[in-house]
């Protein structure tokens, strides 16, 4: 082929690595980001990425384009922080997990994403799912990646999207607190500057809509 033909050759291919079908692109417009300009994004929030309790929401995750990445840096930020106490490293590790949501509207890509992140955690830590870390990460999981719409702040079977909070509150402890999503994203109007609610505490705007116990790992294994 001549330099023409090549080019176009290459173009088509480039064109796959983005979208997976155009049905898919017409019916929910699914266009994939790629991989080098997901990683200039996340330069741009690097210090946060790398916190290791910072809270990251990806409101159209797919299979984990953003967050698989975002997870490998926090787990990277754990080995430094926590390497020498593997009781330490497991838990904060858990925590690394813990912050990281989605939403997506394709089942196949939140299935995708949750086995993606999945495969991230236990690869660090070297485990499987006979280990009580394994399956508290599965739970987390399925509580933090939801199939819904975050248009609509809905899952998809037309419930108000909830995500829980998780904190490590040390030697083996966790706190989950749950709150609703258009809840949260809708205070912050309640804070903005000149608003009626400007002078109000964090602790009146964001009130869980349920609280838990605190947990182990082996709680959490059992069932979050």
């Amino acid at each position: 082929m001549d330099s023409q033909g090549n080019l176009m050759t290459t173009t088509t291919a480039s064109q796959m690595n983005i979208i997976k079908s155009k049905k898919r692109v017409a019916d929910h417009g699914e266009v994939l980001t790629p991989r080098w300009l997901v990683e200039r994004m996340l330069d741009l929030v690097k210090g946060e990425t790398e916190r290791i309790d910072s809270r990251v929401l990806e409101p159209a995750c797919g299979s984990g384009n953003f967050l698989v990445p975002v997870l490998q840096s926090k787990l990277a930020t754990v080995e430094v922080s926590y390497g020498k106490s593997e009781f330490e490293r497991r838990h904060y590790a858990l925590l690394a997990l813990m912050c990281i949501y989605g939403v997506e509207l394709l089942v196949d890509n939140i299935a995708e994403c949750r086995a993606n992140l999945l495969e991230v955690f236990a690869d660090y830590l070297n485990v499987d799912g006979s280990n009580d870390l394994y399956r508290a990460a599965f739970n987390v999981l399925s509580q933090n990646l939801v199939h819904g719409d975050a248009l609509t702040m809905r899952s998809r079977d037309g419930q108000p999207i909830s995500f829980s909070e998780w904190g490590y509150l040390g030697k083996g402890k966790f706190q989950r607190r749950d709150f609703r999503l258009d809840v949260l994203t809708g205070a912050s109007a309640f804070s903005a500057e000149g608003s009626l609610f400007a002078q109000l505490g964090k602790h009146e705007l964001f009130t869980p809509i349920r609280t838990y116990p605190t947990m182990t790992v082996k709680g959490l294994a059992d069932g979050c």
